[in-house]
């Protein structure tokens, strides 16, 4: 695998915050507001989905298709384009559609860049509060009204003092899996839960410790590591290896030594 200049970084990393801003756009007028709520998920349960995932992916695809045209895209909403491309824009426009239907600023757009198959520039913003965290191999940011600022993960080597999070444990584990984070939660010194990819962009500001997520897909995830990975932490399935292209079960660390204690619990249940 070939490694990306440091200038193309710089270029595409400047696409990315425009593909943010024009997103967040038009995600504003409809939160708190009429966003034409719909069920997508049928016969497997409630999967709510709203006019500003939707429009927002539209807008993201048609910049996409009008600056780099030889992309590729994987998107929540509609699906995949040419995603064996060179380079593959990964996009949830709306991360956390509960949250957002319910007027809670805990939901993000997740932006990853892949090249050549792996992650390697992303972004988790929250339109609502003005905040982009940015990241790739050469270090990670936020940027916001404030202006910017970098981002470090905090050190946090035991578990016993570590804020901890995931979404939803009743609704996204199963029971194994349930019992390995409810382990894991009474090791913790505070867990939260529905803070979705929030929680991540938080791992990569030092303010939490570690997140425990399972049943990711791909736009759940890969535009969170090069955030992580950037500011310092660490991404990794529950059996401690790399997470696949498809997402699944995974963890996410400020600390090495935090998330190894972790997977003593969540190695049991690993898929």
């Amino acid at each position: 695998m070939t490694t990306l200049s440091p200038a193309r970084l710089v270029e595409l990393e400047a696409f990315l915050v425009e593909l943010n801003r024009a997103s967040a756009a038009h995600i504003l007028q409809l939160f708190r507001s009429d966003h034409g709520l719909r069920d997508k998920g049928g016969a497997a349960g409630f999967d709510p989905v709203t006019e500003a995932d939707v429009g927002a992916e539209k807008i993201m695809r048609r910049l996409i298709q009008a600056y780099h045209p030889d992309h590729g895209v994987i998107g929540e909403e509609m699906g995949e384009d040419r995603p064996d491309a060179e380079f593959v824009w990964v996009l949830d426009p709306v991360d956390g559609t509960r949250a957002f239907v319910a007027g809670l600023p805990t939901w993000c757009t997740l932006i990853g860049l892949r090249y050549q198959g792996r992650p390697v520039l992303g972004s988790i913003a929250q339109p609502y509060l003005g905040e982009i965290y940015l990241g790739h191999a050469g270090g990670s940011r936020m940027v916001s009204p404030d202006g910017e600022q970098p981002l470090k993960v905090r050190p946090c080597p035991l578990l016993t003092n570590a804020v901890i999070a995931t979404t939803d444990p009743e609704g996204l584990f199963d029971g194994a899996e349930l019992g390995a984070w409810t382990q894991v939660r009474a090791a913790a010194r505070i867990a939260r839960t529905g803070c979705d990819a929030y929680a991540f962009a938080r791992v990569a500001a030092g303010t939490m410790d570690l997140v425990v997520e399972a049943g990711l897909k791909a736009w759940d995830i890969d535009a969170a590591i090069p955030v992580i990975e950037g500011a310092g932490g660490v991404v990794t399935n529950w059996r401690g290896g790399p997470v696949g292209a498809h997402g699944g079960q995974v963890a996410v660390a400020g600390d090495r030594a935090c998330l190894e204690e972790a997977l003593v619990a969540l190695k049991r249940s690993a898929k």
